[in-house]
């Protein structure tokens, strides 16, 4: 038996009015998703640990079955692993996305949807006026980005810009940690990076925050944000730091299943390629895949189909409905969903019910990412797995609410994965 993974990035929401008190799911078009519920089993899974933020960092590590207490980094190390940044013993990697800051607020956590070819000319830039032996931005995708600070403590208290649309930024700056980590998370470090810090916490948040201030001075004078200031668009006018750490030590799937010999990750993230990286999956690029609902559905589908013929376990990563609920953007979340649902799932379903070797199919979402609140929020999310053969439940269509009733009932964190990998 082979395994995949289809996963629609922070798909699941709430009861919306203005759908009739349908959730985005329940109302949305997506007749291969609720055929492959009645014909499959479902359930419900909890994919963040009590202590940690909703981020898709926490949500796909735990849903690939790892204990995030023994391997969290925050996202800067995976983001690292995945631009091919080699991490040494004293950097702290954090995140840094470029984003849109106006009145005093956030304005957007993407730059104005910044694109690649663009943040790289910014990147530079920022290199040049504010790098230095300890400082330095590398370019990663759109408005995902990566900040190395040589001897950075780790322990300070970041605020994800997604979380805060709209918000004053000035009381959401760095700010060091009231209490360090516990130490189980400084234990399975590569080498000795908790005790390389040179920086203090306070130190690291001073740093940062100049960083950020600074950036925002140099940026506003770039003739690209120039340009979008006279056009009455969005700027890429701040970068903005959060989720960093230090390099994690984790197994690869193959050493904790037997079952997976070789294993694909296909995602337009770089966050999710970095966890891939570190699973030991080969990331496979798919031209065109972009993160946003104008992704490269079929190309994606075609990969994890060309995927399947040599690999035991495929991971497929979509994050446009992420975007869309981070917009607050109800009708573009509901075309994703129906995207993915037509354009990516029904191609790989067709071609492994054609497949010599069975394959089982599990489809779920890694956080909810409601589009009345714009953030992720910490919910058990509904899944389905399915395969040739399997009993069926009385689960009759796929969304949060018909989920409850799933013969999987609610599983926690590691249980998905063992369930899901056990199907032989």
């Amino acid at each position: 038996m082979k395994h995949i993974i289809i996963l629609g990035d922070g798909m699941a929401d709430h009861a919306v009015e203005r759908l009739g008190g349908k959730t985005l799911l329940q109302y949305a078009d997506k007749p291969m998703m609720d055929y492959l519920a009645k014909n499959g089993r479902t359930g419900r899974l909890v994919t963040v640990p009590e202590g940690f933020p909703p981020g898709s960092e926490v949500a796909n590590t735990a849903i690939l079955g790892y204990d995030l207490n023994k391997v969290y980094e925050g996202r800067g190390p995976l983001e690292a692993a995945s631009i091919g940044y080699d991490m040494a013993d004293d950097d702290f990697a954090i995140r840094c996305n470029i984003i849109t800051i106006g009145d005093g607020n956030i304005i957007t956590h993407n730059g104005g949807n910044l694109q690649t070819e663009d943040a790289r000319v910014l990147i530079d830039y920022l290199n040049e006026h504010l790098g230095n032996d300890r400082v330095k931005f590398i370019c990663g995708i759109q408005y995902r980005h990566l900040l190395v600070i040589k001897g950075g403590s780790k322990h300070i208290v970041c605020a994800p810009p997604h979380d805060h649309p709209n918000e004053p930024w000035r009381p959401l700056l760095v700010k060091p940690a009231p209490t360090p980590v516990p130490p189980s998370a400084d234990s399975v470090l590569s080498g000795s990076a908790a005790e390389s810090a040179s920086l203090s916490p306070q130190q690291t948040a001073d740093l940062i925050n100049d960083l950020i201030l600074k950036s925002q001075e140099l940026l506003a004078r770039h003739p690209y944000n120039q340009a979008k200031a006279a056009r009455g668009e969005r700027q890429a006018n701040s970068i903005w730091p959060w989720s960093g750490g230090y390099r994690p030590s984790m197994q690869t799937l193959m050493e904790q299943y037997p079952q997976v010999k070789t294993g694909a990750v296909i995602s337009a993230v770089d966050l999710i390629q970095g966890i891939g990286r570190y699973a030991g999956l080969r990331i496979i690029k798919v031209p065109g895949a972009t993160g946003l609902a104008d992704t490269n559905y079929e190309g994606k589908a075609q990969a994890a189909i060309e995927a399947l013929q040599k690999d035991d376990f495929v991971f497929v990563h979509v994050e446009a409905t992420d975007e869309a609920g981070h917009d607050g953007d109800l009708d573009l979340k509901l075309r994703a969903i129906n995207y993915l649902d037509q354009r990516l799932i029904k191609p790989i379903f067709e071609a492994t019910e054609q497949m010599q070797q069975p394959v089982c199919i599990a489809v779920l979402p890694d956080h909810p990412t409601p589009v009345e609140l714009r953030i992720h929020v910490n919910e058990p999310v509904p899944f389905l797995i399915y395969y040739k053969g399997i009993e069926p439940d009385e689960v009759q269509q796929y969304d949060e609410v018909s989920c409850v009733s799933g013969s999987y009932g609610l599983l926690r964190l590691g249980q998905f994965m063992q369930e899901f990998m056990k199907i032989a």
